[in-house]
């Protein structure tokens, strides 16, 4: 659960892409707000090794373009709509007091850091601010290196975390789950182009 922070962290990264010029440096977007279309998906283990995967159907990704030509990332995971695969009451049990508590903390939320949008391209660490239950710490993502010259837009901008549930206080069951969330985004440009 705590990865899906992580993930938000990692959808800012995504939000990196930026249109490529002729020359293959990465163009500046316009300055402002620009929607990004996420596929966040996470991932933890139980104590058995058996795996739990689940997903954040509702996101909300907007990559600010600033006028210094750097971007910043704001993530936002609505709670109260993740799933865990094939199964409701682990659904249920996530959304619950013990864990998101979804109905007092209805999102998790990743502001990242300014970056340049090269990162998009050559991968690497992007820092930023991961909050959940009302609980904000630092946080790191990991980009991967694209390999197209339009990232975000001909080609996905994926990023990778790993969150530490007791951090967050995402106590819930822990003589069945492990600590560990691994949480995996999928970031595009939502217009398409």
């Amino acid at each position: 659960m705590a990865v899906i922070a992580r993930s938000l962290a990692l959808a800012l990264l995504l939000g990196l892409l930026a249109p490529a010029v002729n020359a293959g440096e990465p163009a500046a977007l316009e300055p402002g707000t620009h929607t990004l279309d996420t596929v966040a998906t996470f991932q933890l283990r139980t104590r058995w090794g058996q795996r739990v995967i689940g997903a954040f159907p509702d996101t909300d990704v907007v990559l600010e373009a600033m006028p210094d030509g750097r971007q910043r990332v704001r993530v936002a995971l609505a709670t109260g709509a993740l799933v865990i695969a094939d199964s409701t009451r682990y659904t249920r049990l996530a959304r619950g007091p013990r864990f998101f508590d979804s109905e007092r903390h209805p999102h998790a939320t990743f502001v990242s850091a300014p970056f340049e949008p090269a990162l998009l391209e050559r991968g690497g660490p992007l820092p930023g601010t991961l909050t959940l239950l009302g609980e904000s710490r630092p946080a790191a993502f990991e980009v991967e290196a694209t390999g197209c010259d339009t990232p975000g837009r001909a080609c996905d901008v994926v990023a990778h975390g790993t969150v530490e549930r007791d951090d967050y206080g995402l106590d819930g069951l822990p003589m069945l789950l492990g600590n560990r969330v691994h949480l995996t985004l999928r970031v595009r440009h939502a217009d398409g182009s």
